[in-house]
């Protein structure tokens, strides 16, 4: 499986070296749908879109195809402003066929609000999907940097999963970082996190974190994913009483607990990934 899945990495190394860029980046049509907490996107030519994007919210209110605010572009492969929102510009790469940058972003005005936690999944043919696969679904502010927020990677030919606190661009990369970079660098995304927490809930949600990043180490894997399920479970178990769960886009409030489960969802992908496929 290590085998393979270095294997694989070499061979998305090739091929993303050998992409031709776009000239310029380039607005795609949009058709946005809703109905109960759910929304479906897709982008570009409606019968052979370049992707379709699946949003499930637990609780949403104000949702529509206008509060949502989304909008796509096929980007420049050199774009030196876009490539430098990248997590490492040597070994995270947009694909060529897919040069495809998503914003979800709610206007102030639009009445959209959630609670806890969303479901992403961008879905596209122009990826073929390998078991191991090193592509990965990135988000970020507005014109800030990129990281990996990835929770699953599936067939069909390529659906990448991620779980969201907020919102709001999305690029799906080929990401050759060895994963225990990945691992550390999710780690530090929530110890930041919980450092904006109330003093009184650090300690407890810091001392499972250093737990699972311990187990990682010694290469107990089953401890980490426990630790990491647990931390999850304790930022499910205090929202809304003791953590602020609810996204608005006024941005008037911090989704505390949404953003802890959305880090330890990805965070234990990542250390799965470790387990299975090494670095």
């Amino acid at each position: 499986m290590i085998r393979f899945a270095l294997a694989s990495k070499l061979l998305l190394a090739g091929l993303l070296s050998v992409a031709s860029g776009w000239a310029a980046a380039q607005s795609l049509p949009v058709m946005v749908t809703t109905a109960g907490d759910d929304a479906s996107i897709v982008i570009g030519n409606p019968l052979t879109p370049l992707a379709d994007v699946t949003l499930s919210f637990e609780d949403a209110s104000g949702l529509s195809a206008a509060s949502l605010g989304v909008s796509a572009e096929q980007v420049s492969l050199t774009d030196p402003t876009l490539l430098a929102r990248l997590p490492d510009l040597n070994l995270t790469a947009i694909n060529s066929a897919l040069p495809l940058l998503i914003t979800i972003e709610p206007p102030v005005s639009g009445g959209l609000a959630f609670r806890d936690t969303g479901r992403i999944e961008v879905h596209t043919h122009a990826l073929a999907y390998t078991l191991g696969s090193s592509f990965r679904l990135l988000k970020a502010p507005l014109g800030g940097k990129f990281r990996d927020v990835t929770d699953e990677v599936a067939q069909g030919s390529v659906r990448a999963r991620g779980t969201y606190g907020g919102f709001s661009q999305f690029l799906i990369v080929a990401d050759l970082r060895p994963t225990g970079s990945v691992i550390d660098e999710k780690l530090a995304y929530l110890r930041g996190r919980i450092a904006a927490l109330p003093f009184s809930e650090r300690q407890p949600f810091t001392a499972k974190l250093d737990a699972a990043e311990a187990a990682v180490d010694q290469g107990a894997f089953a401890s980490a994913l426990a630790e990491i399920d647990a931390f999850r479970a304790r930022a499910q178990a205090r929202a809304g009483s003791h953590l602020a769960n609810e996204w608005r886009a006024t941005r008037n409030v911090d989704n505390q607990s949404g953003e802890l489960e959305a880090g330890a969802a990805t965070l234990r992908f990542s250390v799965a990934y470790l387990r299975d496929f090494g670095q």
